[in-house]
């Protein structure tokens, strides 16, 4: 299970998504370690491998599953121990059954609990015995460490699903289960059936507040260093440094960005030199050789929230694009900025964050709303 151990890796520019479980490399002596698993199928076991090299890595104990007595082991900076009588639940081929599975999650494909579920489902369906035996094999297929909890269910412990795939009569792969009688198999039956209604409820079901599409495409709103206004903009009249005039305590800015780093400096030659600069670059390039006012950390947000505003305010036709982008969240590009925007996956992306407030700020505005 991934749950919320997520990293990635950076390839050729990509981002590739994974995760990672603890493991134990044999080199020499046993060293605990983070065995890194990403969506492309590569693993990382002290170098990238390939699944096939990460089996192989498996059937010569690299990657160890055996703990013998007296073997020397540590974990990097923290402790070193021998084993004394070590256990260990693992063997190759239940970990390279997990790492299959784990790669299947992190490309949202079903790994071989969702296969197996999705047998169980044409069985249900259409309960013949090949049906029943195609269901059975998914089940078995899934790794032992996991097979209790494909349901989902800590209290049941998946029960109902060996008695299902075993049928009346059969005998269920825990030598300790007694063979199915037919109230059990009529048990597991009405689990099923339960299950599958709460399911159906589930999923017709909106989560309090929340949208019926919970995730529109992004939209990233990427550099483009306009000069002059044009007449359909796109996306590039969301940008600060797009030249849509502002005007703020009666002084005209040429942008967003001007009326920014003037505001962020107290000496009034510099904030008139930055709020005629011939770019929004120049602009902000004069506000970097001056102090800032002292607090602007703290005031900079609630400074940004309302240029943003009077932007949107003051050109409607610019608040249409903004509106256009629905639902959608907004990613701002920015080279300079890890605060105010997004570089290749990193960033705090502020000025996004906002563009999304001021869009339901004017949602809101054409909206009537009782008792706001």
């Amino acid at each position: 299970m991934i749950g919320r151990r997520i990293t990635y890796r950076t390839a050729d520019g990509v981002r590739i998504p994974g995760t990672w479980r603890h493991a134990f490399i044999r080199n020499g002596s046993y060293f605990l370690t983070d065995l890194f698993i990403y969506a492309d199928g590569l693993i990382d076991c002290w170098g990238l491998v390939t699944l096939e090299e990460f089996e192989e890595k498996l059937r010569t104990g690299w990657v160890a599953t055996t703990l013998p007595d007296g073997a020397e082991a540590s974990a990097h900076n923290l402790a070193r121990w021998k084993f004394t009588d070590a256990q260990s639940w693992l063997t190759p081929e239940l970990v390279l059954a997990e790492v299959r599975d784990t790669i299947d999650q992190l490309n949202h494909r079903p790994d071989s609990t969702g296969r197996c579920l999705a047998a169980v489902d044409v069985f249900l369906t259409d309960r013949t015995e090949e049906n029943r035996a195609a269901a059975r094999t998914a089940f078995l297929a899934i790794p032992t460490s996991q097979r209790r909890y494909a349901l989902g269910d800590m209290d049941s412990k998946d029960w109902p699903l060996r008695v299902l795939v075993a049928g009346p009569g059969g005998r269920t792969y825990l030598p300790v289960d007694p063979p199915v009688s037919q109230e059990s198999y009529n048990r597991a039956i009405e689990y099923f059936e339960e299950r599958a209604r709460w399911n159906t409820e589930h999923d017709s079901r909106v989560a309090a507040d929340e949208p019926a599409t919970p995730y529109a495409p992004a939209v990233q709103l990427h550099h483009s260093y306009p000069n002059k206004p044009v007449t359909d903009p796109g996306h590039r009249g969301l940008r600060n440094d797009y030249p849509a005039p502002i005007t703020i305590e009666d002084v005209v800015y040429p942008s967003v960005a001007h009326a920014y780093w003037a505001l962020s400096v107290t000496q009034p030659e510099v904030r008139g030199a930055i709020a005629t600069a011939g770019t929004a670059a120049a602009a902000g390039e004069l506000a970097a050789k001056t102090a800032r006012r002292e607090g602007w950390d703290h005031i900079r947000l609630a400074v940004m929230t309302s240029l943003l505003r009077a932007k949107y305010d003051q050109h409607p036709e610019l608040a249409g694009i903004l509106l256009a982008t629905g639902n959608s969240t907004l990613v701002y590009d920015d080279l300079n900025s890890a605060f105010w925007g997004e570089n290749g996956g990193r960033g705090r992306n502020w000025t996004g964050r906002l563009l999304e407030l001021v869009r339901s700020d004017i949602h809101m505005a054409q909206s009537v709303v009782p008792g706001l």
